[in-house]
């Protein structure tokens, strides 16, 4: 998977490193993903929660922050949508972000 934009993550661990390796190991994971579709991801991460409009929410370093992310398997491609604490997360529309 091409993942857009890695400079947010960067940036969002740079102002929490406790989230820096947990990150890096997502976006490597990710990065060698071939996802064909919802099943294939929640097969790998049992823990993300699939929402409508191709959203992905991934639990990150024991649930202390959540990563919204927006996929379009035909293209292979994840987008960021949103880093952030979970009382960040539930000021936002996940499905819409």
């Amino acid at each position: 998977m091409r993942v857009i934009s890695v400079k947010t993550l960067k940036l969002f661990w740079e102002k929490h490193a406790d989230a820096e390796s947990a990150l890096r190991a997502w976006y490597t994971e990710a990065k060698k993903a071939g996802w064909k579709g919802p099943q294939d991801i929640k097969t790998e991460y049992r823990t993300a929660s699939i929402l409508r409009n191709n959203r992905v929410v991934f639990n990150i370093k024991g649930n202390t922050y959540r990563l919204v992310v927006a996929v379009k398997y035909e293209f292979q491609i994840v987008y960021i949508r949103f880093i952030g604490a979970h009382v960040e997360y539930d000021k936002i529309n996940a499905e819409e972000i």
